[in-house]
C-alpha cells in the first residue's frame, strides 16, 4: 500500500508517516518509481504508534515497544523496561504540570493585585 493508502486506513499523515519511518518505526520498500510502499502489516503498526503516543509517550518512548508494536500492545504483560519508560514518562509530565500550576498562581495573583477578577 502506498504512502496515502496507509495514512488514510490510520489516521496519520504523511508527513507522520515519513517521521516514524526516519526514526525507524516503520519500513517501506521504493517501488520502480520511487514511491514508498508498505506492508498491510503497517497498518496495526502504526495504530499502535498513535496510540503509545496518545498516551503521552514520545517516538523516543516508544522504541521500547518495538518488538510488539506488530499486535496488540495492551494485551500481554508490560515488560520491565516498558514500565520504566511509561513511569518516567508521567514524572515529567507532573514536573510540568506542576510548573504551569505554578506559573498560573503567580499570574492569578498579579491579577488579584492589580485588581482584576479572576476567573
Amino acid at each position: 500500500m502506498r504512502i496515502g493508502e496507509l495514512a488514510e486506513a490510520t489516521g496519520a499523515t504523511p508527513r507522520a508517516l515519513r517521521h516514524y519511518e526516519q526514526q525507524g518505526l516503520i519500513t517501506s520498500a521504493r517501488a520502480a518509481n520511487g514511491y514508498r510502499e508498505y506492508d498491510v502489516g503497517t497498518v496495526v503498526r502504526v495504530r499502535n504508534i498513535r496510540r503509545l503516543l496518545a498516551a503521552g509517550l514520545t517516538l523516543d518512548d516508544v522504541l521500547v515497544f518495538l518488538p510488539c508494536l506488530d499486535g496488540d500492545v495492551t494485551a500481554g504483560p508490560a515488560s520491565a523496561k516498558a514500565l520504566k519508560v511509561a513511569r518516567d514518562r508521567l514524572a515529567v509530565l507532573d514536573a510540568r504540570i506542576a510548573a504551569q500550576t505554578e506559573l498560573r498562581e503567580r499570574l492569578a495573583a498579579a491579577l488579584r493585585e492589580a485588581g482584576a477578577e479572576v476567573p
